[in-house]
């Protein structure tokens, strides 16, 4: 399979969420297949549709030859490594990874689906994201980056300094 190009968004608001966001970030260089080539910077946002503290959000870009699905599998066992538990929806996490975008591919199924089904609601990916690509890219069925920031305007996003 030819690499290509994968969008990871990562998250935590438990324990050192700073720490555990660029632990994984090292972690994501340790799978199969896959090598990072680009991460942003560390961003701070309160809880969507959620309860806890503020999270720690950043993108990260990787080249792989996996699967969408294979990828998934390693992003729940680096989440499981983190002591990631799910009591309940929206619930306070040690570490979040979430598949955003798998090349230019449209994915719709029990599972997965790519792009991420909330991404284009969420200025902590949004806004990490445009770091990475610019806000002209195009997120497959919605449009550049730039429109879809335009709408999640309102919710508070810092990115933090000497991250």
């Amino acid at each position: 399979m030819v690499p290509l190009l994968a969008y990871v968004g990562l998250g935590a608001n438990l324990g050192d969420p700073a720490e555990a966001v660029r632990t994984a970030v090292d972690a994501l260089g340790r799978m199969p297949a896959s090598r990072v080539e680009a991460v942003s910077g560390l961003y701070r946002s309160a809880p969507i549709d959620a309860e806890g503290p503020d999270f720690i959000n950043a993108v990260a870009a990787l080249h792989t030859t996996l699967t969408a699905y294979e990828l998934l599998a390693q992003l729940q066992a680096i989440e499981a490594e983190f002591g990631r538990e799910r009591p309940y929806t929206n619930a306070p996490r040690t570490l979040d990874l979430d598949l955003l975008l798998y090349g230019d591919r449209e994915i719709v199924s029990d599972d997965l689906t790519v792009p991420h089904a909330r991404m284009h609601e969420r200025a902590f990916v949004l806004r990490p994201l445009a770091e990475l690509t610019g806000e002209t890219f195009p997120i497959p069925g919605r449009g550049p980056i730039a429109s879809l920031l335009e709408a999640v305007s309102a919710q508070p996003i810092t990115k933090l300094e000497n991250e």
